[in-house]
């Protein structure tokens, strides 16, 4: 049996399975405003009590982006992914069994070390699956599944909270990703060079579009972290994924909390409002990895079509963040306006995190793309929880300082990204 566009078919099911890590991950965002009295959580202690649970989360990621990073290395994209899902599956159904901020905290560990494998194990299948022209076009599709899976969790969220109550949702999504792991080890039987679903035509097509480099990956060295760390590429991706991945998260975080705090939202309001900027951040998705690919296709190196767009996408998240601090008071009265701003910043952010994410397949052979994307991830990570630290601290009389945060992250990003790294791609 053959099948024509096969590596298509193994970039949807790494998009349905980001779409399902957040629609697990947002459940705790989406509902905590409606629930932390629960657990016996003071009003003004419940944006503490949710940055301890994001940290228990995001400290788990960090580890987890590094680690299976090396995995996805060692054993391959497919049993990689398997069981990572396996993992934030069972970890998000142990959710509905916390009977206290430490089994919360417990539970969020879990789930963002094992959802952690998401992220490497995608950009290391995109280098196996897609050539470099079109490896942009293909972490624009998994990256749409990060924003399409913020646009449904939340009506989906509220939805099964109404019906059912807290417990149960975390039992319903967690069915999600076990469903997935059925047609993901079906179709991805093997890589490309073995796959027997492959047409000839696509197989020369991923594997042949730059000659001699499957030999030169086959004799490339496996690297260690110490001697990818003497790469200034290396340097520049950690640090770019360092300043501008707090942004994302500031709104996958808090944007239930402002919405609940800014406009006196209940929960379906919530559910009626939040899934806005996520549809502009899975356009931009799509729009950033296009934009790079046309570039590339045109005979710009693939190296500084990815930086033309972040510095595309970085532009568009300044303008719309500084616009919201400047009119913050008066967007009081204009919740859609201010959806539309926070859509516009989450587009420029997709946009480019695309081509930033890109960038290891493009510097590095396909042994060493997963073990630096963890990297990348790890540094994202440690950046994202300096932020929640802060925002407590930042919105205890107004949401001014936080929208100022992530502007100030958005140009030293771009340094990083144009001053840091290079245009040698390492083999």
């Amino acid at each position: 049996m053959k099948i024509k566009g096969l590596r298509w078919y193994i970039i949807a099911l790494i998009a349905l399975a980001t779409v399902i890590n957040y629609i697990d991950r947002s459940a705790i965002n989406i509902m905590w405003p409606y629930i932390y009295k629960d657990f016996g959580i003071a009003d003004a202690d419940n944006k503490s009590a949710l940055a301890l649970i994001t940290t228990f989360f995001m400290i788990a990621y960090a580890l987890g982006q590094t680690f299976t990073g090396k995995l996805m290395d060692a054993v391959g994209t497919r049993i990689g992914m398997t069981l990572s899902i396996i993992g934030w599956s069972i970890s998000i159904a142990l959710h509905a069994f916390a009977r206290s901020l430490l089994s919360f905290n417990l539970f969020r560990f879990m789930l963002g070390f094992s959802e952690a494998g998401n992220w490497p194990g995608a950009t290391k299948s995109n280098a196996e699956w897609f050539p470099a022209r079109e490896r942009a076009i293909a972490q624009g599709i998994f990256g749409a599944g990060a924003s399409l899976g913020s646009v449904i969790s939340a009506p989906i969220i509220a939805l099964l909270y109404v019906a059912f109550g807290w417990k149960m949702t975390f039992v319903l999504i967690a069915g999600l990703g076990l469903i997935w792991i059925i047609p993901w080890l079906f179709i991805n039987k093997a890589t490309p060079d073995k796959h027997s679903w492959l047409t000839e035509k696509e197989r020369n097509h991923i594997l042949d579009s730059d000659p001699g480099s499957k030999k030169q990956t086959e004799e490339a060295p496996v690297l260690g972290w110490k001697e990818l760390l003497k790469f200034r590429n290396t340097w520049g991706i950690i640090m770019g994924r360092f300043f501008i991945d707090p942004v994302w998260w500031l709104f996958v975080t808090w944007l239930p909390t402002f919405l609940k705090e800014q406009f006196l939202f209940d929960i379906k309001q919530i559910g009626a409002f939040t899934w806005l900027p996520y549809l502009f951040a899975a356009a931009g998705s799509l729009l950033g990895g296009y934009h790079s690919s046309q570039q590339i296709k045109k005979g710009i190196p693939a190296v500084k079509a990815r930086k033309n767009a972040i510095a595309l996408g970085c532009l568009l998240m300044l303008l719309a963040l500084v616009t919201i601090v400047y009119f913050l008071d008066t967007l009081k009265d204009r919740p859609s306006l201010a959806m539309v701003l926070i859509g516009i910043t989450l587009f420029g952010f997709q946009f480019l995190i695309g081509n930033l994410q890109t960038l290891p397949s493009d510097y590095f052979n396909g042994k060493n793309v997963g073990t630096v994307a963890g990297m990348g991830g790890t540094a994202a990570v440690a950046g994202t929880l300096l932020t929640t630290w802060a925002v407590p601290v930042l919105t205890q009389t107004s949401y001014v300082s936080f929208f100022v945060l992530a502007a100030v992250l958005v140009p030293i990003t771009w340094i990083c990204i144009k001053y840091i790294t290079s245009k040698k791609i390492h083999s």
